[in-house]
């Protein structure tokens, strides 16, 4: 079943092209990576999603409604946790938080008890002591206790630490096991490959490419360190060789996938002592996106 669908979105502000035909299909139980850096559109795209703003062309829907004409019933299957947390600064964390799950009418405050001991918050605060973790956690806390459909999560552990960046990772992943979506904005590219089912990487206002992990690893390096008994001179022959670097006999390459075999056919008719290799990581990837489209 889809759940959020955008159809050639496209936003101007004046004369500013923010947005430019994107589209993005979003499917129940899925967590969906969006990632670029910042000024790419992410937000912006969020904030067509959730009817803040809305777009110059294009139609997006949420449930099958229009996210615009019909925000206010679609919010209700929604939790949103921004990267810049506001909260009204007289109320305490807890107060906060409690206004946040009564919105929907939904209220579980055995869940809700639940994440503040997870992420170890202290709810008797005033908030305007908090830091901007703690503001952060907050949001966080609010949407892991509501009951909804939908997770849109822009750039959500900003001000955690390591440890509550673990346990927001594991939260994420119960919400999928619950069958709920997740769309997770991100420029932390570690923190997307350990989640995400697919992903989508926008430069510019574009989307420039977007699938599952597995599809998009043809498009990446393997990293290769090589020992062997006789000097490699033909290596830099071989299509799909990059960035050769070379420590007395050890050699430290990029690979290209598709020219795994033909490469190794040649390494270890010169005699491998030794052979050490990491998968393509997403931030290859994205780096070579921007490379190939003149980014710095």
């Amino acid at each position: 079943m889809t759940v959020l669908q955008l159809d050639r979105i496209s936003k101007q502000f004046g004369q500013f092209q923010a947005l430019n035909q994107v589209s993005m299909e979003l499917k129940q139980g899925e967590i969906y990576g969006f990632i670029g850096p910042n000024g790419a559109g992410k937000s912006t795209t969020i904030r067509i999603i959730l009817g803040m703003l809305q777009a110059t062309s294009g139609s997006a829907t949420l449930f099958g409604k229009d996210v615009w004409r019909d925000a206010a019933e679609v919010h209700k299957r929604c939790a949103y946790v921004p990267g810049d947390v506001n909260v009204w600064p007289n109320l305490t964390g807890g107060e906060v938080i409690d206004v946040l799950l009564k919105m929907n009418g939904i209220y579980d405050k055995k869940k809700r008890d639940h994440w503040i001991e997870r992420l170890q918050f202290d709810p008797s605060k005033k908030s305007r002591s908090y830091s901007k973790g703690n503001r952060q956690k907050i949001a966080l806390i609010a949407a892991f206790a509501s009951n909804a459909d939908l997770f849109i999560l822009d750039e959500p552990t900003s001000g955690l630490d390591p440890l509550m960046e673990h346990v927001f990772q594991q939260g994420v992943q119960e919400v999928k096991d619950n069958g709920k979506t997740v769309l997770l904005s991100s420029h932390i590219l570690s923190e997307v490959e350990k989640l995400c089912d697919r992903v989508a990487i926008i430069r510019q206002g574009e989307i420039i490419e977007q699938g599952s992990l597995k599809d998009m690893r043809h498009l990446t390096r393997m990293h290769i360190m090589v020992e062997t008994r006789y000097p490699l001179h033909e290596l830099e022959q071989y299509k799909g060789i990059y960035d050769v670097e070379e420590q007395g006999n050890i050699l430290h390459f990029q690979m290209d996938a598709e020219q795994t075999e033909p490469v190794m056919q040649y390494l270890s008719q010169q005699g491998i002592i030794r052979l050490e290799s990491s998968p393509p990581k997403l931030e290859d990837l994205f780096m070579r996106h921007y490379e190939q489209k003149g980014g710095r």
